[in-house]
């Protein structure tokens, strides 16, 4: 019994000792192999992540100098904007003057023109009178010749007659007497008829002169007239195309500013951007008949001010920019002591929307109002869902 006890003491553990070892160095070993896959799995990722960064960075600094270049660009544009505004200045000035000058000239034109006619009226006066003394020194030369005939007549009857009786030549000298007392008279008459066709004569002679002066005159005038139509051509040219560049970047500016409108407002049925307006429902700013703002309406209309005025002040000073809005009613008639007609409730609304806008920060001469009543609807049928449409206020970023 002692041996048997002592041998059961000495029982051999180390079998189980190294596989407990074995085991155990074989999860460490696992581990290890997990541990380092994970690093290296990690250092991969690691890699691709300081590639995205440097790819990241080089994608900042490239917009931001692509942003330096558009800033640079924006500041030329203003300054180009600027010395346009000033050559669209000088160029208005010019285009004044002239105008003026052309005025100027054409009454001068007008005045010669008139002086003209009256010219062509004194010459065909003068040439009906040069004719009439014409005719008459011709009748009185016809009528000398009768006397001078009639004169050798008598004197040749009074040859005949002298043998016949001194009665009869005395009549017959008498008769000569007066005969050459007319021809005296005929002759004075003559030589007045002469003096007044000589003078006639002349007066025509001054008047043709005077007539090609002013013609001259009146040729310098229209040449003149046409350099300065030229001129006027040339700058309503250069005017024009200012004008168009204003407008483009008027443009510019109105894209901007509905881009945002359309973001913060996304897609809602009663509030729209509709080309380059801006339109609401009226339901949705007025009660039924009434031309005062809601307080849904005011609010949506905040909306509208706050986003506008984020982009005037990029807008330049010198750009003829104003807010236009327009009151639109549908074609059902309305009959109140206030609002007589659809005329009335369209414009008071355009009015009272632009109020508004003036109270909250647009200036009053940027903003217009106008009122059309029922006469330009964008659906014609006769049917709520057209009514509903029709209703509506329409704000509009344009030039003055």
């Amino acid at each position: 019994m002692p041996r048997l006890r002592a041998a059961r003491e000495r029982v051999d553990i180390w079998p189980g000792f190294v596989d407990a070892l074995s085991t155990l160095l074989m999860v460490v070993i696992f581990l290890l192999a997990i541990f380092v896959l994970a690093q290296f799995f990690l250092g991969r990722l690691l890699q691709r992540s300081d590639v995205t960064v440097e790819r990241l960075r080089a994608q900042i600094t490239s917009l931001e100098q692509q942003l330096q270049e558009e800033r640079a660009v924006t500041s030329r544009l203003r300054q180009e904007i600027a010395r346009l505004s000033s050559d669209l200045d000088s160029l208005l000035a010019s285009r004044e003057e002239a105008e003026a000058r052309l005025a100027a000239v054409s009454a001068d034109r007008e005045l010669l023109q008139q002086q003209l006619d009256r010219l062509g009226v004194t010459v065909q006066e003068l040439e009906g009178r040069l004719e009439r003394a014409r005719e008459e020194r011709a009748r009185i030369a016809a009528r000398a010749a009768r006397l001078e005939q009639a004169l050798t007549a008598a004197r040749s009857e009074l040859a005949e007659e002298r043998r016949s009786g001194a009665e009869r030549v005395a009549a017959l000298e008498a008769r000569i007497r007066e005969l050459e007392a007319e021809r005296s008279r005929l002759e004075g008459e003559k030589r007045a008829a002469l003096v007044q066709v000589a003078t006639l004569s002349r007066q025509i002679r001054e008047l043709g002169q005077e007539l090609r002066q002013l013609a001259a005159a009146l040729e310098v005038r229209e040449e003149e007239l046409a350099r300065q139509s030229e001129v006027i051509r040339d700058l309503g040219a250069r005017l024009n195309l200012a004008l168009a560049r204003k407008v483009e970047e008027l443009a510019r500016y109105r894209s901007d500013f509905f881009g945002k409108l359309r973001e913060v407002l996304g897609n809602r049925p009663d509030v729209r951007i509709v080309g380059d307006r801006f339109v609401f429902q009226s339901e949705i700013l007025f009660d039924t008949g009434s031309a005062e703002l809601n307080e849904a309406g005011r609010r949506e209309l905040e909306t509208f001010v706050r986003v506008f005025r984020e982009i005037m002040p990029q807008i330049p000073d010198d750009l003829p920019w104003v807010l236009q809005v327009d009151g639109h009613t549908d074609k059902r008639p309305i009959r109140t002591a206030r609002f007589p007609s659809n005329w009335e409730l369209s414009t008071a609304r355009a009015i009272a929307v632009a109020r508004f806008l003036i109270d909250h920060g647009i200036p009053p001469e940027r903003v217009a109002a106008r009122g059309f009543a029922h006469y330009q609807p964008l659906d014609p049928r006769n049917t709520e869902e057209a009514y509903r449409r029709n209703r509506r206020i329409e704000i509009k970023l344009t030039t003055r």
